[in-house]
């Protein structure tokens, strides 16, 4: 008798042993996902599901380790599986769409957020990735209709607020834009500015008379962002105060003569007393700027004029038109692959008849090769050590052509001629459906017609050069 109810009770814990091996492994591959050992946590939510394999969330799971991975197409077949033994799982579903959409699925990605918002319409995040990819098509009305869905149901949702701000730039709604753009801060460090300066001199964003007051302006961003709205410093300095201007090392000898400016200061150097101060990109809201009081001065940055002499000196008189040229920006830029070109697929569309000349400071790898081999294109690299320098060549153009780089900021902000080379889905600065700028007089857009075409951009901006300088 003891034998049998021995063998009864050895039987009984067999499938009790199952589900406590299976839990065991699930909680380890969360905790691991949870301290971003993702392969390690592939590795358990594996050994789990053969546990037991009808389990949703470990699939789930599974598929968000492979995302952080960026093994994407893993991924997405991880959350089908999750979606087929458990079809109301709306967090597969937007994660599913995420994926989607990172691999060009766009259709699919949109049915993906559209199931999961059915099956949880109060999900913030499934109505933003859907507003994401609203922006991708183009379909600005929809996009602004699921961020505010997002933010109605969590007010406090920075990338959304943010995005928002961005799409209403876009749109050139600058009233509501600007407004919304200080949700930037919220997301600070991930957007490669740093931490929010913690000054005890209070903000101002234009509600106080700063008439006999000191204001500091600052740069945040990137360079071409500092060179665009650096532009207001003398509209604060015609309100009466003095106005000092803290910029990147490499604009510091160039802005060291903007208008309006008492003093500027490199970045990481001691400031001096102020009484307010401004993130420049704060500026449009202080002066409540709409697309028909941009200040848009044709010329609002000047070259050191022994430079420019210099350079003339250098180049000689010569007898075709100079174009200045840039071809790729910062290889650190998350849009970088989507807004540079190879120079190799610029050469075969350079009209023979100019003289060509590299703007840029560094040229990559991939690029010199073709550069050297390129006679028609003159390079400075070594002499380009700061954008005074550059900005003195820039002047001795005829035209500059630029991908959307700080050197289209500076060669507008000079008042050159400028044709800038624009993406599929361009900077929010740019606006939409227009080949000019409010912000810079004599630049001209030339935008994809498709995502990642440039030939047809290239051919329109030489047949622009043959029409201007050989008729």
């Amino acid at each position: 008798m003891r034998s049998i109810i021995g063998k009864l009770l050895k039987r009984k814990t067999i499938p009790d042993s199952v589900p406590s091996q299976f839990d065991r492994l699930y909680a380890e591959a969360t905790s691991a996902a949870a301290t971003q050992d993702f392969q390690r946590a592939i590795q358990l939510y594996d050994r789990a599901i053969a546990l037991n394999p009808s389990h949703a969330e470990a699939r789930y799971k599974r598929g968000n380790a492979l995302k952080h991975l960026g093994r994407l197409d893993a991924a997405l077949a991880s959350y089908d599986q999750a979606i087929e033994r458990k079809p109301d799982y709306a967090y597969a579903y937007c994660n599913r769409g995420v994926v989607q959409q990172s691999l060009g699925l766009k259709a699919a990605a949109l049915s993906s957020y559209d199931q999961a918002i059915i099956l949880d319409p109060v999900d913030a995040m499934a109505h933003y990735n859907r507003a994401l990819l609203m922006q991708d098509f183009f379909r600005w009305d929809e996009a602004l209709s699921s961020y505010n869905q997002a933010i109605s149901i969590d007010p406090g949702y920075a990338d959304a607020q943010f995005n928002r701000s961005l799409a209403l730039l876009f749109r050139g709604d600058f009233e509501n834009g600007w407004r919304a753009y200080e949700w930037r801060w919220k997301n600070a460090r991930r957007l490669s500015l740093g931490d929010p300066r913690n000054f005890s001199q209070p903000l101002w964003l234009g509600a106080e008379s700063i008439a006999g007051k000191c204001l500091l302006l600052y740069g945040e961003g990137g360079l071409g962002d500092t060179l665009q709205f650096c532009r207001y410093a003398p509209l604060c300095a015609a309100l009466g105060a003095t106005v000092l201007l803290e910029v990147q090392a490499p604009l510091f000898g160039l802005l060291s003569n903007l208008e309006g400016v008492s003093q500027v200061i490199a970045a990481g150097s001691p400031l001096p007393p102020f009484d307010y101060q401004c993130p420049l990109m704060s500026l449009p809201l202080a002066f409540k700027t709409t697309l028909d009081t941009v200040p848009a001065a044709s010329k609002y940055l000047h070259s050191d004029q022994a430079k420019v002499t210099r350079w003339r000196t250098l180049l000689g008189e010569g007898n075709r038109p100079r174009v200045g040229l840039v071809w790729s920006g910062n290889p650190n830029n998350w849009i970088d692959h989507h807004r540079s070109i190879p120079l190799a697929d610029c050469v075969g569309h350079l009209p023979p008849e100019f003289q060509y000349y590299c703007l840029q400071r560094h040229v990559r790898e991939v690029d010199k090769a073709i550069l050297d081999s390129t006679p028609c294109i003159v390079s400075f690299d070594d002499d380009l050590l700061d954008f005074a320098n550059t900005a003195a060549l820039c002047e001795c153009m005829d035209v500059v052509i630029s991908v959307d780089t700080s050197i289209a900021h500076l060669s507008g902000a000079l008042g050159q001629r400028t044709l800038v080379l624009l993406p599929f889905t361009p900077d929010w600065r740019w606006l939409r459906d227009r080949d000019d700028s409010p912000w810079y007089p004599t630049v001209k857009l030339y935008r994809q017609q498709a995502v990642g075409e440039w030939n047809d951009v290239l051919a329109r901006v030489a047949a622009d050069l043959h029409r201007a300088f050989t008729t």
